[in-house]
Protein backbone atom coordinates (compact mmCIF):
# COMPACT_ATOMS: atom_id res chain seq x y z
CA UNK A 1 0.00 0.00 0.00
CA UNK A 2 1.28 3.61 -0.89
CA UNK A 3 1.78 5.86 1.49
CA UNK A 4 -0.66 8.19 -0.26
CA UNK A 5 -3.41 5.70 0.17
CA UNK A 6 -2.08 5.12 3.98
CA UNK A 7 -2.34 9.14 4.63
CA UNK A 8 -6.02 8.99 3.10
CA UNK A 9 -7.21 6.21 5.17
CA UNK A 10 -5.89 7.75 8.01
CA UNK A 11 -7.11 11.11 7.44
CA UNK A 12 -10.62 8.87 6.91
CA UNK A 13 -10.24 6.65 10.51
CA UNK A 14 -9.90 10.17 12.10
CA UNK A 15 -12.60 12.47 9.83
CA UNK A 16 -14.96 9.46 11.25
CA UNK A 17 -13.94 10.14 14.97
CA UNK A 18 -14.88 13.66 14.67
CA UNK A 19 -18.35 12.91 13.17
CA UNK A 20 -18.98 10.22 15.97
CA UNK A 21 -17.51 12.51 18.44
CA UNK A 22 -19.85 15.34 16.76
CA UNK A 23 -22.97 12.82 17.32
CA UNK A 24 -22.38 11.70 20.67
CA UNK A 25 -22.74 15.52 21.81
CA UNK A 26 -25.52 16.18 19.79
CA UNK A 27 -27.20 13.09 21.10
CA UNK A 28 -25.47 11.26 23.96
CA UNK A 29 -27.28 8.45 23.88
CA UNK A 30 -27.06 8.11 20.21
CA UNK A 31 -25.38 4.24 19.34
CA UNK A 32 -22.26 5.38 17.54
CA UNK A 33 -20.07 2.79 15.95
CA UNK A 34 -16.73 2.84 13.81
CA UNK A 35 -17.21 1.15 10.26
CA UNK A 36 -14.35 -0.87 11.26
CA UNK A 37 -11.73 1.48 9.56
CA UNK A 38 -9.04 0.69 11.80
CA UNK A 39 -9.79 -3.09 11.69
CA UNK A 40 -9.92 -3.11 7.59
CA UNK A 41 -6.32 -1.23 7.66
CA UNK A 42 -4.59 -3.02 9.69
CA UNK A 43 -5.75 -6.27 8.15
CA UNK A 44 -4.52 -4.78 4.79
CA UNK A 45 -1.33 -3.40 6.18
CA UNK A 46 -0.01 -5.98 8.59
CA UNK A 47 1.71 -8.92 6.94
CA UNK A 48 0.78 -12.88 8.22
CA UNK A 49 3.68 -13.75 10.25
CA UNK A 50 5.05 -17.62 10.41
CA UNK A 51 7.04 -18.37 12.91
CA UNK A 52 9.84 -21.66 13.31
CA UNK A 53 7.96 -24.14 15.62
CA UNK A 54 11.49 -24.06 17.38
CA UNK A 55 11.67 -20.35 17.56
CA UNK A 56 13.46 -18.45 21.11
CA UNK A 57 11.48 -16.15 22.73
CA UNK A 58 14.03 -13.25 21.72
CA UNK A 59 13.88 -14.95 17.79
CA UNK A 60 10.01 -14.35 17.80
CA UNK A 61 10.20 -10.68 18.79
CA UNK A 62 12.83 -10.18 16.46
CA UNK A 63 10.99 -11.93 13.54
CA UNK A 64 7.64 -10.15 14.72
CA UNK A 65 9.44 -6.79 14.90
CA UNK A 66 10.89 -6.99 11.38
CA UNK A 67 7.69 -8.16 10.20
CA UNK A 68 5.49 -5.46 11.65
CA UNK A 69 7.53 -2.42 12.19
CA UNK A 70 7.41 -1.22 8.65
CA UNK A 71 3.60 -1.01 8.46
CA UNK A 72 3.11 0.05 12.18
CA UNK A 73 6.18 3.10 11.53
CA UNK A 74 3.80 4.08 7.96
CA UNK A 75 0.48 4.06 9.56
CA UNK A 76 2.13 6.05 12.68
CA UNK A 77 3.54 8.59 10.11
CA UNK A 78 0.30 9.52 8.25
CA UNK A 79 -1.37 9.69 11.51
CA UNK A 80 1.19 12.14 13.35
CA UNK A 81 1.09 14.12 10.15
CA UNK A 82 -2.30 14.37 10.34
CA UNK A 83 -2.07 15.24 14.08
CA UNK A 84 0.57 18.04 13.22
CA UNK A 85 -1.54 20.00 10.91
CA UNK A 86 -4.69 19.56 13.01
CA UNK A 87 -1.98 21.16 15.97
CA UNK A 88 -0.81 24.13 14.35
CA UNK A 89 -4.33 25.40 13.09
CA UNK A 90 -5.11 25.11 16.91
CA UNK A 91 -2.14 26.56 17.82
CA UNK A 92 -2.22 29.47 15.48
CA UNK A 93 -5.54 30.06 17.17
CA UNK A 94 -7.50 29.97 14.04
CA UNK A 95 -11.38 30.05 13.61
CA UNK A 96 -12.36 30.29 10.00
CA UNK A 97 -10.91 26.13 9.39
CA UNK A 98 -12.78 23.37 11.17
CA UNK A 99 -10.69 19.95 11.71
CA UNK A 100 -12.75 18.59 9.22
CA UNK A 101 -11.50 21.34 6.67
CA UNK A 102 -7.91 20.27 7.71
CA UNK A 103 -8.50 16.94 7.07
CA UNK A 104 -10.20 17.32 4.01
CA UNK A 105 -7.65 19.45 2.61
CA UNK A 106 -4.25 16.78 3.70
CA UNK A 107 -6.49 14.07 2.02
CA UNK A 108 -7.32 16.22 -1.02
CA UNK A 109 -3.07 17.85 -1.25
CA UNK A 110 -2.60 13.40 -0.82
CA UNK A 111 -4.96 12.33 -3.43
CA UNK A 112 -3.45 15.25 -6.08
CA UNK A 113 -0.07 14.42 -5.16
CA UNK A 114 0.89 17.58 -3.58
CA UNK A 115 1.45 16.54 -0.29
CA UNK A 116 3.66 19.08 2.28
Amino acid sequence: MEQREIMQRGVGILTEALEMRRRLRENPDADVTGNGAVSKLLEEMLPHIQLPADASAREVADIVTGKLGPAIVQITSALTFAFVQLAEVHDEGRTDVSSADVLRSISLRHETGTEG
